[in-house]
């Protein structure tokens, strides 16, 4: 059995000492995923944070431990470690290392490449998503071995293409299937938390359809002047385009495709979650001034952020800056709409439904054309084990504190979709450090480092429970 109290001081020493230090070095390179930097290759970025992090991977003092930078033609790198076992079974720790955009409204001080540890807190783009995954999981391995207990067969694998959609990670799975073997055990340290009293569990991760809209009734600008009232705005067709999909008062999804039902077990989580957290299911957000929610009940927050569909805009093109705007009726306006799915909605038919939706007859004549960009259905995390559920309410405890929780979470990582077709056997550990504040995506994400690390002691934790589950409490 882990000693806690041991393992917390090993993990300390090795963070304070070391991965603080690597991951600083990791956030000041500009890796950002293919969607977001075509010329990756040219750019070399995404070989140097591959490069950094297989470095400090090799320099691990574990036992049989491998340690091999994959690289298929014309696809990002993959970092795959292998470390032997001493128990039954294979186990898969995921994590990323391509990084979102710079993102604006960063605060003085701060910015995406440039680290700041500040109050506990790392500061910059990719530490906490997900670039501490690779640290962590060999942590946790080096934590069994200080303490000599046996693990299964482990293995980590490190995409680069995550934030793009992870379009080069079914090559690399059937390229490196026979090493990878079939897990049973998938720890995946790229989600968030609830908040940073508690060991979380994801219980489900919503889909998503990314793609833009174009209106298009002119070949080139005209004087507003002479044009309004003659040629329709194509703002406003387009507006009318995306209120076919949303209301535009309540957000709510207009599209029958986009909806799913939601299981009682999940809602029943939901209540918990919002038991446990309250007000901090909304209060973790940045405000500005009397700006509220889109409801007061939190459980239905938590349903409306992990069960339920939303969209967003996240960008546009063919309007100038403010300050370049003359008096001109625009020939074109281009909307990026970033929809979030249910985790049961499937994703190629919610997009062709969508696209159906704005393209049929058009206001006034226009063009309307949705170019899909990214189709991701969700997961939903299979029934879990009682050897699994007491190992994480086991390290929570040790770790943490408070009770292990569970819910869903509204973002998307494509790879465990993936892997609950692949390998509908396995169990499934889905947590992660991104918890209140910590604004993955945005400016002024951080890796909150306290939690890190305990995340760090209960995967460590849950690793020696899997090697004994036959005998771990139910």
């Amino acid at each position: 059995m882990l000693h806690a109290e041991t393992a917390r001081a090993f993990v300390d020493g090795l963070w304070n000492d070391d991965i603080v230090h690597e991951i600083t070095e990791y956030i000041r390179i500009p890796c950002k995923s293919p969607h977001f930097d075509p010329d990756w290759a040219a750019h070399g970025y995404m070989d140097d944070a591959a490069a950094h992090m297989r470095r400090w991977c090799e320099a691990q003092p574990i036992a049989g431990l491998t340690v091999d930078l994959v690289r298929l033609p014309g696809r990002t790198p993959l970092l795959l470690c292998e470390v032997p076992g001493s128990a039954d079974g294979t186990v898969l720790l995921y994590g990323h290392l391509d990084k979102q955009p710079e993102m604006t409204g960063w605060r003085d001080g701060l910015g995406p490449w440039c680290p700041v540890l500040q109050d506990g807190k790392l500061y910059g783009r990719g530490g906490a998503d997900d670039g501490y995954a690779v640290y962590a999981s060999l942590a946790a391995l080096r934590v069994l071995a200080e303490q000599g207990l046996p693990h299964a067969r482990c293995v980590v694998l490190i995409e680069a293409c995550e934030e793009s959609g992870s379009h080069d990670l079914p090559h690399y799975i059937e390229h490196l299937r026979d090493r990878i073997g079939e897990p049973d055990l998938v720890i995946c340290l790229d989600s968030g938390c609830g908040d940073y009293e508690r060991l979380w569990s994801t219980t489900s991760l919503r889909g998503l359809v990314n793609g833009v809209l174009t209106v298009r009734n002119l070949t080139e600008g005209v004087h507003s002047g002479n044009a309004g009232g003659i040629v329709p705005s194509t703002f406003r067709i387009a507006r009318a385009l995306v209120g076919r999909v949303e209301d535009a008062l309540s957000g709510r999804i207009l599209e029958d495709a986009l909806h799913a039902q939601i299981p009682a077990a999940r809602r029943r989580q939901a209540e918990q979650a919002a038991e446990a957290l309250g007000e901090g299911v909304f209060s973790g957000f940045p405000w500005h001034g009397p700006a509220v929610p889109a409801d007061t009940d939190p459980v239905e927050l938590i349903l409306n952020r992990t069960w339920r569909p939303a969209l967003e805009v996240t960008g546009a093109e063919g309007l100038p800056a403010i300050a370049d705007a003359g008096n001109v009726a625009r020939p074109h306006t281009s909307l990026k709409l970033s929809l979030r799915l249910p985790p049961t909605c499937d994703a190629q038919a919610g997009a062709n439904a969508v696209k159906t939706t704005l393209e049929h007859d058009p206001p006034h004549g226009a063009e309307a054309r949705f170019e899909l960009e990214m189709a991701s259905t969700g997961w939903e995390a299979p029934k879990t084990a009682p050897w699994l559920a007491a190992a994480v309410d086991e390290a929570s405890r040790a770790f943490f504190g408070p009770p292990a929780a569970s819910m869903g979470e509204g973002g998307t990582i494509p790879f465990m979709g993936m892997l609950g077709e692949k390998f509908p056997r396995a169990q499934f550990l889905v947590t992660g450090v991104l918890g209140p504040k910590s604004n993955a995506h945005g400016p002024n994400e951080f890796l909150h480092l306290e939690t890190a690390r305990r995340v760090t002691c209960a995967v460590a934790s849950v690793l020696a429970r899997h090697a004994g589950r036959d005998a771990a409490p139910a």
